[in-house]
């Protein structure tokens, strides 16, 4: 059930970039308003994360919020179907935000529910499934949208993945999650103290720290990507490798997936995992320019992509070993918004830069992977800033991981809570 209700919305929340670009231009003839669309439904992503992670560690009935913020994202989007090229822009754009402002708890939100789901010795496989329902998203959401929307038109197309969504949310509602205990009137009320928590937490836990910025660095590679396989495909002349490539590269990662969780090598220092993914996925980049064939340039690209996959799943791992169970939630969605910052940013650049030509950009991106890699490794064996922190010890000691697996008394939701579950 978590599956099909995590595929469901997160499809909506990748195809939603593209239907909004394509409705903007088929209804109102404004490329720009799609880009400014797409630009309120994303800044949210990260900007609204610290509160939506608060609220999410914080709530009673887990359900019922999760399953409403959902639903309440695909409403929003079933509502653009209808308002952007007939009311006024800035209601649009306005609608789009508050939208917006749910969709860390589609991402990192709905995540940071597979502890409270599975039993400690499930989470690894847990993990590789939930990044597998990532990649199918990132292939599906796209997809629909561009189908739909050349068939049927955009606006079909955006209800659609807000109807997947706003199922997506029902389906939440069954998940076996029990209230949390009572809190003394008040206690949930955020202070800004609360709501920087998670950020201090990524600050000043090594194994946090590396796994969040290394991946974060990382990210912004990737998200040159798409800009380079258009440079890459005019180079081949062959318009398939426009999508083709990236295509190949999201079926890599679904595959890496796949094999991690079949078999999770590492998964007990699942920081270590993330430091040799990232520069194994710069590798094969770093070929492509050499590979004189856009066939060889997908292949590559999928073996690169197969390297994410257990970069990411150990990364969503390492989140939940390493995070005071207190802050988890938002740990997680703090954590998505930034990897979502770092690829705007890396594809902003690349378009920026694309006068330099595929070849150079090709390499910058493998270097990215690399430099993350060597980040990663300088803020894992860094000191601690501070004395106070959780997860006190080296990363992987078995006082590091008692400690950072535990946090204030109220973080984990009680008796009631306690036991595993099978299996979403």
């Amino acid at each position: 059930m978590y599956l099909t209700s995590a595929v469901l919305a997160r499809t909506a929340d990748e195809g939603a970039r593209v239907a909004l670009v394509m409705l903007a231009t088929q209804r109102a003839d404004s490329p720009t308003l799609g880009g400014a669309l797409v630009a309120a439904l994303m800044i949210p992503h990260v900007a609204a994360a610290p509160v939506a992670g608060f609220l999410a560690d914080s709530v009673r009935r887990r359900r019922l919020f999760h399953g409403s913020a959902v639903a309440l994202y695909g409403a929003a989007l079933v509502a653009l179907a209808f308002l952007v090229g007939t009311a006024d822009d800035v209601v649009a754009l306005t609608l789009a935000a508050a939208a917006g402002c749910a969709a860390p708890l589609l991402t990192g939100g709905l995540t940071g529910l597979l502890p409270e789901l599975l039993s400690k010795e499930r989470l690894t496989r847990a993990f590789s499934a939930d990044a597998v329902s990532y990649n199918l998203a990132g292939i599906c959401g796209p997809a629909v949208a561009a189908a739909l929307g050349t068939l049927v038109g955009a606006g079909a197309a955006l209800s659609v993945l807000g109807a997947g969504a706003m199922t997506g949310g029902l389906l939440l509602f069954s998940l076996p999650l029990r209230p949390r205990a009572r809190r003394p009137t008040g206690a949930g009320r955020p202070r800004p103290a609360d709501l920087m928590r998670g950020v201090v937490e990524l600050v000043r836990n090594p194994p946090l720290r590396s796994v969040t910025w290394g991946s974060s660095v990382g990210q912004m590679g990737v998200g040159a990507l798409p800009v380079v396989s258009v440079l890459l495909a005019a180079e081949y002349h062959a318009s398939w490798a426009t999508g083709g490539l990236m295509t190949a590269f999201a079926a890599g990662a679904l595959a890496g997936s796949l094999s991690y969780a079949y078999r999770p090598v590492g998964r007990h220092r699942p920081e270590l995992v993330v430091l040799w993914g990232l520069p194994a996925t710069g590798v094969p980049l770093a070929v492509v320019p050499w590979a004189g064939h856009a066939v060889a340039a997908a292949a590559l690209f999928a073996v690169a992509g197969f390297c994410t996959g257990p970069l990411f799943s150990a990364l969503l791992a390492g989140r939940e070993r390493y995070a005071p169970a207190a802050v988890r939630t938002q740990i997680f969605t703090l954590g998505a918004g930034l990897k979502s910052t770092f690829a705007a940013a890396g594809a902003g650049a690349a378009g920026a830069l694309s006068g330099l030509g595929a070849v150079s950009l090709m390499l910058g991106v493998a270097a990215c992977q690399v430099i993350a890699g060597a980040l990663a490794v300088v803020l894992l064996t860094g000191r601690r800033a501070g004395s106070n922190g959780s997860g006190a010890g080296p990363p992987g000691s078995r006082a590091g991981r008692a400690d950072s697996r535990t946090g204030p008394t109220e973080s984990r939701t009680g008796p009631a809570e306690s036991s595993p579950h099978p299996s979403p």
